[in-house]
């Protein structure tokens, strides 16, 4: 599944590359020089995953791992360590300083996007090219798809991404708040009623594969997707 990626590399060479191999991997990419630049990016947009260079002028990547890792917003980033050293030491410097994984330079671009999949895999499951299926209802990450009785479910991008949420965290009851940080996410401003607007939507495309039930109302507590009956839900 595609990601917000941020990418903090001094080399303009290097950092050229390394976006666009990730654009053409369907990623949607911020590039910036030095750990001042990018703290600003992410102080106005979390991105999914920050690809970090060790060696920046000013703050070094691996002081700026650990300064995201105390904060309370930042802490859960998932960060890649792109270094050219390569001795063993160095690499569990950057493993210590909140890296989840280290690649030495020089890579190829397969091999980062497979590091980068494999880094959201384990952070946010959810993120995945996976495949989810409740009562009957099959969502397809990979190709955005979904599908009931093999009749597909059409959805705007918004309802895609509450199903989702919604399946991958299934018996749960969200807020309406919830939904809105992990749904629209951080530092996107809108109002509650807006996921009643979109749990609407959703629920009307699902009504044409008689699947709307599976959204359920938790009166005075928010939503959940569950194939079970209903209970205090309208």
């Amino acid at each position: 599944m595609a990601a917000t990626i941020l990418v903090v590399e001094d080399e303009p060479a290097i950092q050229e590359l390394i976006s666009y191999s990730l654009r053409q991997a369907k990623h949607t990419v911020s590039s910036t020089k030095n750990a001042e630049e990018a703290m600003k990016i992410i102080n106005d947009t979390l991105p999914d995953l920050v690809l970090l260079d060790w060696m920046l002028p000013g703050m070094s990547g691996a002081d700026f791992a650990r300064m995201l890792r105390r904060a309370t917003r930042t802490k859960d980033i998932p960060i890649i360590m792109l270094t050219a050293r390569a001795d063993e030491s160095d690499k569990v410097t950057g493993l210590e300083s909140g890296a989840d994984d280290y690649i030495t330079k020089p890579f190829s671009p397969r091999e980062l996007l497979a590091r980068i999949k494999a880094v959201l895999r384990r952070r946010a499951p959810e993120a995945a090219d996976d495949i989810v299926e409740i009562g009957g209802l099959r969502l397809d990450s990979a190709t955005h798809r979904v599908t009931a009785n093999e009749i597909e479910v059409v959805l705007g991008p918004t309802e895609f991404r509450l199903l989702h949420y919604l399946m991958t965290h299934s018996e749960r009851v969200h807020s309406r708040s919830q939904l809105l940080d992990q749904v629209w996410g951080d530092h996107v401003f809108v109002e509650d009623r807006t996921v009643d607007v979109h749990i609407r939507r959703l629920r009307k495309a699902l009504e044409n594969v008689d699947k709307d039930g599976l959204v359920q109302t938790v009166r005075g507590s928010g939503y959940r997707l569950s194939a079970g009956q209903a209970v205090n839900a309208g």
